[in-house]
């Protein structure tokens, strides 16, 4: 039984030391293998402890909460194939840089690749994906205290974007025993137990540098690209941009209030594409671009540099550019290279993106289906809320039709862009931050996610949920597949409708079929509160098409 004891003395080394780093919060789901950091993790007043039955969506809870919180949060899961459900939500954050500790509870040597039940090869099983790795022996009082402390210590001093795996093993008995036994171990740290400090504390330390040439560039004629940025990064972008007079071209998580609104419907049109060739430098701040002919526009451009700003690692544009790859945080980059007000270069744009805007006004507005939910969103909007879009065909065309309020902060997984775990990570967004939520996404993702909608129930704030049921993954059809089989094999259409699936996890229901109805339904949770299950079922084609006739038609301008 002392094993078993010595085990949570360890595990509670182990979960302390993450408190030192910011981590608050701690996803759990069930197991056996993992009973020493789950009872730790339970012990400790320091963590607030989120569980969910399953580890795919179990992890992107992790995610949405490390998006909207900024901070490191930790995930415990038993061994075998439950590490395995991590995966996605573990790629997903090398890519966009959320900070995930990942403690997998694992077998003992001695019951790997013997045929024990579920052992696997744990070690490595993430390949090149997680930013930092750290395999603790299987404990044992002959390693002091101090070592696992430091050991965690400059794991987590070093992970500054992505995931950090733990692999944690422990040997059996896993209950039970004397909990006074290994005092001695434990109270070693002395003091450390009664302060907040890390053990260890690594600094790295990355200057910031100004580009000296700046005031020379800053007189050219120069665009800005905004790519997935903060709130408070995309209204400071805004500003940096409107000061110089450069067009601003904002995806629809730049949060910069989009002020050149259609993007991806005029940049196709030949005046605009005569201005924008004009541009001498292009300053592109944030990854992860969403539109297809924002996409086109920035891989085709050719000033004479091209700058990406952006405080990943790695060159992070598809494209090579020719130019500078500028690693820092944006707001830092923006303090260190001033504007000046300057007349706007190509002040045409504003009158192109206005007309394309009111094109879409025109033409989608009136009319109840997907293109309107999408171009209409920002009506949608709580006040002090936030905003979570999937990644169907429902994000393009809220990027090619809407404008989202400058600042309004809006939450996504477009690093690699699954549909996997998206429910999941909207409800760890709004459990992060508290604040009423709007998320929105397509049928297949509601699907592949189903059992999220456990998590949704327990919202502690207005949150509404827009399913947009097009039957299928209906982004195929704006893809050149092959006719015969873009149905069967593509598109997929499964005929499911959700309102069932609301009613068994509890949830509210409504599908409206008109634009008064949704916008009642909504507004009813913004003022009562609740949750709401909002599905909008629409024709399979309707967006694509839409899309396709809107880019005709602004493509004349």
């Amino acid at each position: 039984m002392s094993i078993s004891i010595f085990n949570r003395r360890w595990a509670g080394v182990l979960l302390e030391s993450l408190t030192r780093h910011g981590v608050h919060h701690i996803c759990i789901a069930p197991g056996s293998r993992s009973t020493p950091l789950t009872l730790e993790a339970a012990a400790n007043p320091r963590l607030v402890c989120h569980t969910h039955f399953d580890e795919r969506g179990l992890g992107h809870l992790a995610l949405g909460l490390a998006k909207a919180s900024g901070e490191p949060v930790a995930v415990i899961v038993t061994s075998g194939t439950a590490v395995a459900n991590l995966y996605p939500a573990l790629i997903e954050a090398g890519l966009t840089g959320e900070r995930l500790i990942l403690l997998t509870a694992d077998r003992p040597p001695e019951l790997i690749d013997c045929g024990a039940n579920q052992a696997i090869r744990q070690t490595g099983m993430f390949s090149s994906h997680p930013a930092q790795a750290l395999n603790l022996p299987r404990p044992t009082p002959d390693i002091p205290a101090a070592w696992l402390a430091s050991a965690l210590d400059n794991a987590v001093d070093q992970l500054e974007f992505g995931a950090l795996h733990v692999n944690c093993p422990f040997a059996e008995p896993l209950y039970g025993g004397d909990e006074k036994a290994f005092t001695e171990w434990s109270d070693a740290l002395g003091d450390w137990w009664q302060s907040d400090k890390p053990w260890l504390k690594s600094t790295l330390q990355r200057a910031v540098l100004p580009e000296q040439d700046w005031l020379h560039w800053r007189q050219k004629r120069g665009v800005v690209v905004a790519g997935r940025m903060s709130a408070e990064e995309g209204m400071l972008v805004a500003e940096w941009a409107n000061r110089l007079g450069w067009p601003l071209l904002g995806d629809v998580l730049s949060q910069t209030g989009q002020p050149l609104p259609c993007a991806d419907l005029w940049l196709t049109a030949p005046a605009a594409q005569r201005y924008l060739e004009q541009a001498q430098l292009v300053i592109q701040f944030g990854t992860s671009l969403t539109g297809k002919r924002l996409l086109q526009w920035q891989a085709a451009c050719q000033p004479e540099e091209f700058w990406l700003v952006d405080p990943a690692q790695g060159r992070q544009d598809p494209a090579h550019h020719r130019g500078r790859r500028l690693i820092a945080e944006i707001k830092t980059w923006l303090s260190l290279h001033p504007t000046q007000r300057c007349t706007p270069w190509a002040a045409r744009l504003d009158d192109i993106a206005r007309h394309a805007l009111a094109c879409v006004t025109e033409s989608i507005h009136p009319h109840f289906s997907e293109s309107q939910v999408a171009a209409r969103l920002p009506a949608l909007l709580p006040e002090n809320g936030q905003l979570f879009v999937g990644n169907s065909l429902i994000v393009r065309l809220i990027d090619a039709f809407a404008q989202l309020p400058l600042g309004y902060p809006v939450f996504s997984n477009r690093g690699a862009s699954g549909i996997d775990g998206l429910i999941s990570t909207a409800v760890g967004v709004e459990r992060a931050t508290e604040k009423p939520t709007l998320a929105i996404v397509g049928d297949l993702s509601a699907l592949y996610d189903l059992n999220a909608l456990s998590l949704l129930a327990h919202c502690s704030a207005p949150t509404v949920l827009i399913v947009v049921n097009n039957d299928g993954g209906a982004i195929f059809s704006m893809l050149p597949t092959p006719q015969a089989e873009r149905e069967r094999f593509y598109q997929m259409p499964h005929g499911l409708h959700f309102e069932h699936a609301a009613a068994m996890f509890g949830l509210q229901y409504q599908c409206p079929d008109n634009w008064q109805q949704l916008s009642d339904a909504v507004e009813k949770i913004w003022r009562q509160g609740g949750t709401l299950l909002l599905e909008i079922r629409v024709p399979p084609s309707e967006g694509a098409e839409t899309l396709q006739h809107m880019l005709k038609q602004v493509n004349g301008l």
